[in-house]
């Protein structure tokens, strides 16, 4: 391992990940025309689906553009743009995101203003996800172009409008504000591959400035380069490959940033995402439409009104971009449906946050002296089953849309629990590399099994969903 490598990097210089880092630096002119070739993608399947009348029973992916926009964004993009980033780190963003290359183009032709300190505010991913997720479900954005218009188009025209304002061709949009930032972040730390910072050869290059003149890497996102640790942050865009000597495509343990890093870099809004986001929120986000509570509290909140005779609230006159209201599909929100979609998903963020929070706090606890570090780090060990469980709910609709087109897969359940076998099992394992920093032995087994109570009760919501009901 070559001087200044961090623990866990399998570095090898010269190697064939090495040159294809440099591909990417060698070939940006090709990358921008394959961005601009999405975004063109990207803008036919999003506008014209909403131009046109709803699809009937009749219409099928290869014969309605609706149909096969529904299924290329909710069907295969957003599934497989996650499970790319435990694959390739955030590949996605600095090689194919239309947002990303939108908002890029806009920051080089804009007014180059500096960044805000309202937008640096460390919890716009926490509550740009919570935001979009919910609100996505009120419009029913899976399901109506308008409503997919409405969510994947304001978000990027806002990522147009940030590019346009702020710095002079970089990405603030993606750096702070994108909806989906925090949750890529956290996944690609589970990537085998980043973009390996060599301390030594920094500092060398450093030393021999009055000598070599070196042009500053464009790299926008805005990561401090020579600081950079782990790839959360990197777009893998491949800009700063070489640069120094010092910054080489390398391959590395899947556990090297949680265990390593995340010791100093974890913090309460990643704790938040984790939690009270992905394993509260987007459960409760997949959980409504199936819930045997939420018809039954519908059910007798619906009569309660009727006795009162408060039937404003039963109404279903409010807009489609509020609730969802396509009358020619039978498919209309009442206030009732609306705030009760709202109470909903809350009350499961806040149960299934709270409880897992508790859990995580007594296996902290039980592993010595109370520190929020310690909390915050070992709420990373979650980030497997947190992926796996949201990749598992849009996959869902990935089958739904596959019934519709005469396509069944009768394991698909076995699939399920195989997957969240194994990332509940990755999570106890990065769990017990966390644990081992605090105490050896014998005495990591309380807080070990404090961690697989958290692993139960979260695997217990997608048993409710895909099992029991």
């Amino acid at each position: 391992m070559s001087c200044g490598a961090p623990a866990g990097s399998l570095y090898r210089p010269g190697g064939r990940l090495a040159r294809l880092g440099d591909w990417l630096r060698d070939h940006a002119g090709l990358i921008r025309g394959l961005q601009w070739l999405v975004v063109l993608v990207y803008a036919v399947l999003l506008v014209v689906p909403a131009m046109l009348p709803l699809p009937d029973d009749t219409a099928h992916v290869w014969n309605h553009i609706t149909v096969l926009a529904e299924f290329a964004f909710w069907g295969i993009w957003w599934p497989f743009v996650l499970l790319s980033m435990l694959l390739f780190g955030r590949l996605w963003c600095g090689v194919l995101c239309p947002e990303g290359a939108l908002a890029e183009w806009a920051a080089r032709r804009g007014r180059g203003r500096p960044i805000p300190r309202w937008m640096r505010w460390g919890g716009w991913p926490f509550v740009a996800f919570v935001c979009t997720t919910v609100y996505g479900q009120m419009v029913s954005v899976y399901q109506y172009p308008k409503a997919a218009l409405l969510v994947l188009g304001g978000s990027t025209v806002a990522a147009v409008a940030v590019g346009y304002w702020y710095t002079r061709g970089k990405r603030a949009w993606c750096r702070y504000l994108c909806p989906v930032n925090g949750v890529f972040a956290l996944l690609s730390k589970l990537a085998p591959v980043h973009f390996r910072v060599n301390e030594a050869a920094w500092q060398n290059s450093v030393a021999n400035k009055r000598t070599i003149v070196i042009k500053a890497v464009d790299c926008a996102p805005l990561q401090p380069i020579s600081q950079m640790q782990g790839g959360s942050g990197c777009h893998m865009c491949g800009r700063c490959s070489s640069h120094r000597d010092a910054v080489t495509l390398s391959l590395r343990s899947p556990s090297d940033e949680i265990v390593r890093v995340g010791a100093r870099e974890a913090d309460g809004w990643q704790t938040l995402l984790i939690v009270f986001g992905l394993l509260g929120v987007a459960i409760g986000a997949f959980h409504w439409s199936a819930s045997p509570w939420f018809v039954a509290i519908k059910q007798a909140l619906a009569e309660w009104l009727v006795e009162r005779e408060w039937f404003w609230a039963l109404d279903s006159d409010a807009p489609w971009w509020l609730f969802t209201h396509y009358p020619e599909k039978n498919d209309v929100f009442s206030w009732l449906d609306g705030s009760l979609l709202l109470a909903y998903i809350g009350a499961t963020a806040l149960v299934l946050g709270t409880v897992s929070s508790l859990l995580l706090a007594l296996a902290v606890r039980s592993g010595g002296r109370w520190q929020w570090q310690r909390l915050h780090h070992l709420a990373q060990a979650l980030i497997p089953l947190a992926g796996c469980g949201v990749f598992l709910g849009l996959t869902a609709v990935t089958l739904t849309l596959l019934r519709g087109e005469g396509v069944y897969w009768h394991w698909i359940n076995d699939l399920r629990l195989a997957l969240l076998l194994a990332a509940s099992l990755w999570s106890l394992w990065l769990a017990q590399g966390i644990v081992r920093q605090w105490r050896g032995g014998w005495r990591m087994l309380p807080p070990l099994l404090a961690f697989v109570a958290v692993l139960a009760w979260v695997d217990s919501a997608w048993g409710w969903l895909f099992w029991w009901w």
